[in-house]
């Protein structure tokens, strides 16, 4: 006996992201439930459903109980679509009959159909549309006035498509009541989309499939926004999904003595954290790496929440780096993002896109602290960086993170998150006290990929740009704010390795 299992006829929604869910689209032929609150985008959904029937050669009708044609055309004009190949069948509430036993929905065969119901099956039949949007079922909970009849009316146009070539997208709003869950049982599959509304920020909107029957759909809640021209869903990242092999190779920063400090650079398809408080010369560094990329003829990408591209393209110039340039040429993309305006799943999207499309060897996220402020609670803001550097280490892209830290000398650092167990390398970047002078160091604290400097170097951000000294074997207490002088001191590493001992790979 045969085990092959026979190829899914699918019928393609046309939004983006949306397929990738359902595993290449709805199965053809069966009726599903849209569930969710007024305006989260119920009505583009289907009306996109359709479009793309119509792009496909197929016939669809929309079966209107609750919006006049208008309001749809005028929907349909601020997204810029033509819906002239649509059928459209408005039925109004002039149009239902007052009495009771008219309302009752059944098979043909069982029952004479009720007015409305007659109504609506008539223009089915004249179409033979191949999709069906009907919109939406809490007009039908209505006329059947109790649950029992409502069921029984479902139950009814499951039936009557049985057997047809018909896709049918049921619309409806969300409703926990226990007729509803009767309802999700006769259903192929069960759409549900979610509105959220932050306490500051534009709303947002989510999607979760919760049926779906014979089909391996991605699960969990998928973050979709509505642009003009429609819906796009941006699918959760599953970084197991996307395994490639990459040739190792040392990313340089163009400054030598930040190279030494880490090994030789940083590594293919690792993850740095660059932490320090604000002003001590995170980005400049991580602009560096960016910069170096471009100019050997690699593609980078910058995502900035903290600073405008204004901002970051006048510091560059300041320091005698060409960002402005290279962006200019393709070389390198920068991205400001709201986190207000922007859901984390579209920002997943963006750094995919970059990864995907403009073939990024680098990617730096500036900073973590604005990221952080996407997210509605901490714990999923380190379960989705854990899955995104894990996607981008597997494409073999270099990442780098920056977290600003609270405070600004001492012990009084803080991080806002704790995501250095997540990094393959973390570089401190900290202002101690000499001289009457508050100066910048720089060290590398973890380097997961190989053997890196231990010590601490002065780091100045000046007019001819950004310099390295060497290693301030001279003090001690740096990391603390203030150091003291050490007279037998004769290099930056302990007793050990100045007799001879070498640094250890952490």
């Amino acid at each position: 006996m045969s085990t092959t299992a026979k190829p899914r006829s699918v019928a393609a929604t046309g939004i983006p992201g949306l397929d990738d869910v359902l595993a290449g689209g709805f199965t053809k032929n069966r009726i599903y439930l849209i569930q969710g609150d007024p305006g989260v985008g119920k009505t583009t959904l289907g009306m996109q459903f359709l479009l793309e029937g119509v792009a496909r050669g197929e016939s669809g009708l929309y079966l209107s109980l609750s919006e006049a044609r208008d309001e749809l055309q005028a929907a349909a004009d601020a997204h810029g679509w033509s819906i002239d190949k649509v059928n459209i069948f408005e039925y109004s509430a002039h149009d239902r009959l007052e009495s009771e036993e008219t309302s009752t929905l059944f098979h043909p065969s069982e029952v004479e159909l009720g007015e409305a119901t007659r109504r609506l099956l008539e223009e089915v039949e004249r179409v033979k549309p191949q999709r069906l949007v009907i919109d939406s079922l809490s007009e039908i909970r209505l006329l059947a006035q109790n649950p029992l009849r409502y069921r029984r009316q479902i139950l009814g146009l499951k039936r009557y498509f049985s057997g047809r070539e018909c896709t049918v997208l049921l619309l409806d709003d969300r409703n926990v009541e226990e007729g509803d869950m009767q309802l999700m049982t006769l259903a192929h599959g069960v759409l549900m989309l979610e509105q959220l509304a932050p306490e500051y920020g534009a709303e947002r909107r989510r999607i979760r499939i919760s049926k779906f029957r014979g089909v391996k759909y991605r699960g969990g809640y998928h973050d979709f926004s509505i642009r003009t021209g429609g819906i796009i869903v941006y699918p959760r990242l599953v970084a197991s999904e996307h395994r490639e092999d990459f040739a190792p190779q040392r990313m340089m920063s163009g400054l030598a003595e930040v190279d030494a400090l880490l090994g030789g650079g940083i590594d293919r398809g690792t993850s740095t954290l660059i932490m320090g408080p604000a002003g001590s010369g995170k980005s400049a560094l991580a602009t560096h790496y960016v910069t170096a990329a471009a100019e050997r003829g690699e593609n980078a990408a910058m995502f900035t929440f903290d600073e405008s591209r204004a901002t970051l393209f006048a510091r560059s110039h300041a320091l005698k780096m060409r960002l402005g340039d290279h962006v200019a040429s393709g070389r390198v993309t920068v991205q400001q993002v709201d986190p207000a305006e922007i859901p984390p799943g579209e920002f997943v999207h963006l750094v995919r896109d970059a990864v995907e499309n403009k073939h990024v060897s680098i990617v730096v996220i500036d900073s973590l602290n604005g990221y952080m402020n996407a997210m509605p609670e901490e714990r999923f803001l380190v379960i989705q960086m854990h899955e995104l550097l894990t996607y981008l280490g597997q494409k073999g892209v270099a990442t780098i993170l920056v977290v600003a830290q609270h405070g600004l000398l001492g012990q009084s650092m803080l991080s806002p998150v704790d995501v250095s167990y997540l990094a393959d390398c973390v570089v401190l970047m900290r202002y101690y006290e000499h001289a009457g002078e508050v100066r910048k160091a720089i060290s590398v604290i973890k380097k997961r990929s190989g053997a890196h400097e231990q010590s601490i170097r002065p780091l100045a951000l000046t007019s001819e740009g950004m310099v390295v000294g060497p290693p301030l074997t001279e003090f001690h207490g740096i990391l603390s704010g203030i150091p003291m002088m050490d007279t037998n001191a004769s290099n930056g590493f302990g007793s050990d390795q100045r007799n001879g001992g070498s640094a250890t790979p952490q």
